[in-house]
């Protein structure tokens, strides 16, 4: 396991707990900043990626698939 798999493995448990912490406070932009955190974490967990590479991946998902 390489230091950008367990930094991911991380990032998804900060973005877990922001959602808890979203829904606790009743906080919809909490919640969501929590899932997308989470998910850029899965992302860099499963590729061995860098965080900024992750979340360039993740920003340009979002961008093509708008009007998903």
């Amino acid at each position: 396991m390489n230091r950008d798999r367990f930094y991911g493995i991380c990032r998804q448990f900060g973005g877990t707990l922001m959602e808890q912490w979203g829904s606790f406070d009743d906080d919809e932009r909490a919640e969501a900043a929590g899932t997308r955190y989470r998910f850029a974490g899965k992302l860099q967990e499963r590729r061995g990626i860098l965080k900024e590479q992750a979340d360039r991946e993740l920003q340009d998902f979002i961008h093509r698939n708008r009007s998903w």
